[in-house]
Formats: structure tokens, sequence, C-alpha cells
């Protein structure tokens, strides 16, 4: 919300500056195209005053001109007038004490264009070629426009400052005003946030309004009906599933243990009864997996954390393990690396990490070649890593990639029975506790599953 009200206000400023920066500009341009449109006028004012003089001056070379400059009525600043007669010889000159020289360029031009304005030399200077009884005149006018370069000078300091004031007030009241146009949303996106899946039945307050925010509002609330009611049939489904499903797996267990010591069996029908018992056992641990997922999510699981030691957690679920599988031996070592004041403790719910080693530990018996399985514990300043090897066929660098996937199953499990959803159900616990597992496999023949939890 924040990045869409910086760049609504951001390109709003931008047009609003850039259409300010136009029409200062206009403004200057057009100024100064006066000014020296209003210069020009004065100049041929100027200019006609001294042609007028010279047409009723009598023996205008001989009687020797009078300083007519000062009798008119339009004195330029820093003014100088020059005049040539036909033969382009000097007749008058304003310039005193001075050599009075000039580009015989201008009066040849003057031959050909009759009047030349030069506007971006200092001194700007306006000549015209006259003809006074019968006689050819050069009249050369030169000034400087200091009163109107100091107005377009003023003009400019005051221009600048105005934009720059204009661009200030432009951004702030843009990002206020867009900020106040978008507080609705910004409350909806508030609200939105806090929908959780425990909080799919609290509506968002709707205004009577029927603007896109009003309309997107009651949009929202619609979808998390359907949300809710999918939600919970869902979670009723899994538990009531669960929960029916685990008193007849119970039931079997029972009466296969007691029927595996009611009375003698063959080698060939004890082995099958043990099978079945691990099949009634792998169910039975799905089952339980199950329900207890289902009361717990991401939401509200860490409002019931406790301090959890993972050693213990870890030998808890190996004697689970062990009753289905007495074979398999487990080495438990602390790392050398761990920190001297390690606690081997964690903050999450013990009945869903014995899960997870329950299920990491029955891959390892039956997947094992040797019945043997190794933990490590490392614990660190920032974390404590849990190391999980067991030796057998490995995991191909292809399946490993869909490793925690639902219902996945690697190529060295074809030939036992299984749901492919037991790392999946270890994941989803992990991320609970936001922990992280990987899986590697250092050797042909191990496999290795690392569990990190953050401290």
């Amino acid at each position: 919300m924040r990045s869409l009200k910086r760049k609504i206000a951001l390109n709003l400023s931008i047009a609003f500056s850039l259409l300010f920066g136009i029409v200062m500009t206009t403004i200057y341009v057009s100024f100064n195209s006066f000014r020296r449109e209003e210069f020009k006028e004065r100049f041929v004012k100027r200019l006609d005053f001294t042609t007028n003089f010279i047409s009723q001056s009598d023996g205008f070379k001989e009687q020797g001109p009078i300083v007519f400059s000062e009798n008119a009525d339009n004195i330029l600043f820093d003014e100088n007038i020059i005049i040539f007669d036909a033969r382009k010889q000097l007749l008058y000159s304003t310039l005193k004490d001075q050599n009075v020289s000039w580009e015989n360029g201008l009066l040849a031009r003057l031959d050909r264009e009759k009047t030349v304005y030069t506007e971006n030399t200092d001194p700007e200077t306006y000549a015209a070629l006259r003809r006074i009884h019968g006689k050819n005149y050069y009249i050369i006018t030169s000034a400087i426009d200091t009163s109107g370069q100091s107005k377009l000078a003023y003009l400019k300091y005051l221009l600048v400052f105005s934009y720059l004031l204009s661009i200030a007030l432009i951004w702030f009241f843009c990002y206020y005003i867009i900020g106040r146009f978008l507080e609705p949303l910004e409350k909806l996106k508030k609200e939105i946030s806090e929908v959780t899946a425990h909080k799919l039945t609290n509506q968002i307050p709707v205004k009577a309004s029927n603007d896109e925010i009003g309309v997107l509002a009651q949009s929202f609330n619609t979808m998390i009906v359907r949300l809710n009611d999918v939600f919970q049939s869902q979670k009723d489904f899994t538990a009531s599933a669960s929960h029916e499903i685990r008193t007849p797996l119970t039931r079997m267990a029972f009466q296969l243990e007691n029927l595996k010591k009611a009375e003698q069996h063959s080698p060939k029908t004890l082995a099958v009864l043990t099978q079945i018992s691990k099949e009634v056992f792998q169910l039975s641990d799905l089952t339980n997996s199950l329900l207890v997922l289902t009361k717990f999510d991401k939401e509200n699981i860490q409002t019931i954390y406790e301090e959890v030691r993972i050693d213990e957690v870890i030998f808890d679920a190996y004697q689970k393990v062990e009753k289905n599988f007495p074979k398999l031996k487990m080495d438990f070592q602390i790392s050398d690396h761990s920190i001297e004041s390690s606690q081997l403790t964690i903050q999450g719910v013990k009945s869903l990490l014995e899960i997870v080693f329950i299920n990491l530990f029955k891959n390892a018996a039956i997947y094992t070649d040797n019945d043997f399985v190794n933990v490590t514990i490392e614990e660190s300043l920032h974390s404590l890593t849990v190391n999980v090897l067991s030796f057998g066929s490995t995991i191909s660098a292809e399946e490993q990639k869909r490793l925690f996937d639902p219902f996945m199953r690697g190529s060295n499990s074809q030939k036992t029975s299984g749901s492919g959803l037991g790392l999946k159900i270890v994941k989803r616990i992990l991320e609970y506790h936001k922990a992280t597992i990987t899986y590697q496999s250092a050797s042909p023949n191990q496999n290795i599953f690392m569990i990190n939890f953050p401290l």
C-alpha cells in the first residue's frame, strides 16, 4: 500500500512539476521576447527622431550637428549614434574622444537590406539607410537594454524561487491528498491481514457506499465465508476420519499381538503376522499424525509453545519406533563443536516434534542395510542442528527435488509399503516450528536428514 501511495504521489507530483516548469519557462521566454520587441521599438523611435532632425537641419554637414540626443524624449542607456553620408564618410558621432571605427560590412549590408537589427550583441544595434532631401544617410544606433535585462534577471529569480516553492508544496499536498484518498484501502488491507485460519468467521466492516473499496470489501467477505466452509469441512473430515480409523487399527494391533503370543506359529506364518503388525503400526502412526495436525496451524501454534529438550524428544521417539522395529539400534552423539553452554532446548510442541523423529527413525528402520541409525546434535549461538544418518539405498538427484511432496516414494521404496506422506508431515511440522529439513547423500550408501532449528 505504501508503495502504491508513493507511486501515485510521485507520478502526480512529476506531472504537475513538469506542467509548472513548462508554464514558467513559457512566461520567461514570452517576457524576454516582449523585452526585445519593446527595446527594438524604442530603437525605431530613436532612429525616426534622428531622421526627422536631419531632415529639418539645413546644411547638416556644414553647420555641424547639434547634440540632439539630449533633446530626445526617448534616450537609451549608453546610447551611441553614428551617421555616415552616401559616400560612407562620417558625418556625426556621439563617441567623444574616441577613434570612430565601424565594420564596413554593416554598411554594405545596409545597401542590400536597408534596415539591420542585431539583438544578440552587447550593445544591441539598430541601423537603417534613409534618403533625406535626395541624399542617402547611414544611421547607426547602439544601446544597452539595462532596464529590460535587470527586469528579466529579476523575473528569472522570481520564477526559479516560485518553481522550487511550488514543487515543494505540490509534492507535500500530493502525498497528503493521496494518503487521505487511499486511507480506506489502507484500513481494508490491515483488516484483511488480521484474517487467519482461526478468524475466517470475522467479517470486514463495510461502509454504506457503492465505491470500489466497498465492493471489494463485500467480495472479500463473500470469499471468506466460502473459504471458512471449505476449511471447516476439510478439518472436520480429517479429524473424523482419523478418529474413526484409529479405533479399529488399535484393535487390530492388539489382536495381532495376542494372536502371535497365543500359540506356536510356523516361521512363515509368524513372518506374515509380523509384517501385518508393521503395516497396522504404520497406518496407526499416520492416523495419529493427521489427528494431531488438525489441532494446530501456523497462526495459533506459538501460543502453546513450551521449552522442549530435543534429546528427550529423540529418545522418546526412538522407544516408540523400537517396539515395532526391535532390531533398530541408535547411536546418539553431541558434537564436539557445540558451544559449552548448550542446553539442547528449543521452543515447540513436544508431541509434534516426536512425530518428526518417529517418521525419520521409521524410514531408517525400513530402508537401512544394517539396522543402525546415527543421531548427532550440534548447538551454536543461533541454531540447533540434528543430523539423522542411516545406511542404505540413496535417493537420486531428480527424486530429491520432490522428496517432501505428498505421496512421493523413491525408487528405493518399491519393495516396501507406505503412504508417501511421512516426510510431507515432517516438513509441515518443522515449518510450524520455523525449522528446515534437508536431505544429503555424502556417499553412495549414506542418507542424511539435517534439521535446523533457529534459536
